[in-house]
């Protein structure tokens, strides 16, 4: 008999097609790579703070260094640091400024007791406060002599508050949340006024006003929102970027009001959010498994250290840039009386145009 050999079946052989197919079926998901910074609009330097540098650096251009500034002129460590260079001593006590010489008020304003002690020193003096904080000391002084008090919607230890406060002797009442609304106790109700931190969240800011309506129906709120315009507009600018990225970077320093609250204003809104002073302080972590970066900057950070930030993430891997549509800003605030520069002058490194733009 025969041995029969039964035919072998080969192995079968995969098409290219089905090997290209089960190989993308068992490769996992690439992360997001980093592409895209989106610029929001506007953001960094605001009026006040174009002119509170302007008055230090034309007091040292005029009467040279050194020029002494009561507190920091603003908040961010990267000006400050700058005016040192060029003369600038910073001090909180007036005892420690030499008699008769050159003073200047930071953007935050200071109390009635600084002022009538400055001038009782015999100080050559300019206020850098800010116009609009200015504006709530004169709307104080206002209603204080025609029997009000007032309620302070700010943060303990700001130097603002403290400024505003110190505008009266007593009658000011400060609520930094809702809770302080039911622990305050006016004299009188009758005549009751709210006023607020100009850098503070507006919608904060608006939650504590409801609670205080609620509790003094009577009491008169400001004729115009106390919160400045480039607060405002900063934050309405983070509000449309936060959801359109995976990460919000705020350039500020941890002293900034007005930039800590653009951080928690997109980790409110659902987006990954840091603060940073400058570029050193990035973290390449922060970026893994983003691709669209959201980036601004408080209103007393410079454009310079936007550009910084900007060309560390695109070290990072970021390749194109993208400016958000936006709110123009043209507001200018005048200088005091005394500081004109003379025919030949000097460009004034914080007030011209090279902090604020890209190059």
């Amino acid at each position: 008999m025969k041995n029969i050999q039964m035919p072998v079946a080969s192995p079968a052989v995969p098409s290219r097609e089905n090997v290209a197919a089960s190989q993308h079926e068992s490769a996992p998901t690439p992360a997001p790579q980093l592409e895209e910074i989106l610029l929001a609009e506007p953001r960094g330097f605001c009026a006040g703070v174009d002119r509170a540098i302007e008055i230090v650096e034309r007091a040292l251009t005029k009467f040279g260094a050194p020029i002494y500034v009561r507190h920091e002129i603003v908040h961010n460590t990267y000006v400050v640091n700058d005016l040192k260079v060029k003369g600038a001593i910073f001090i909180e006590e007036l005892s420690d400024v030499p008699p008769g010489a050159t003073l200047v008020f930071s953007a935050h304003g200071v109390s009635r007791a600084v002022q009538e002690e400055a001038r009782a020193r015999g100080f050559q003096i300019f206020d850098a406060t800010c116009p609009l904080v200015t504006k709530v000391h004169v709307e104080v002084a206002k209603l204080n002599k025609e029997g009000y008090e007032f309620i302070m919607i700010g943060h303990k230890g700001h130097p603002e508050v403290e400024g505003t406060m110190g505008q009266l002797d007593s009658g000011i009442h400060l609520v930094e949340d809702v809770a302080d609304v039911a622990r305050i106790s006016p004299l009188q109700t009758e005549r009751l006024a709210v006023v607020t931190q100009t850098t503070l969240s507006v919608d904060d800011a608006a939650e504590i006003s409801a609670a205080i309506v609620a509790r003094f129906p009577q009491v008169r709120k400001p004729k115009q929102q106390d919160i400045c315009y480039a607060t405002q507009n900063r934050q309405d600018a983070v509000k449309l970027l936060s959801p359109q990225v995976d990460i919000v970077i705020v350039v500020g320093s941890p002293t900034s009001s007005n930039s800590n609250r653009l951080r928690e204003l997109a980790a409110k809104l659902g987006t990954e959010a840091y603060m940073v002073d400058d570029a050193s302080e990035l973290q390449e972590a922060w970026f893994d498994g983003k691709s669209r970066v959201g980036l601004t900057a408080g209103a007393s950070a410079p454009e310079i250290l936007v550009k910084q930030v900007i060309d560390r993430i695109k070290a990072l891997g970021a390749v194109s840039i993208r400016k958000m549509d936006g709110v123009e800003e043209t507001i200018k605030f005048p200088l005091p009386k005394g500081l004109k520069l003379n025919a030949q002058g000097h460009q004034l490194e914080f007030g011209g145009s090279q902090l604020h733009q890209l190059s």
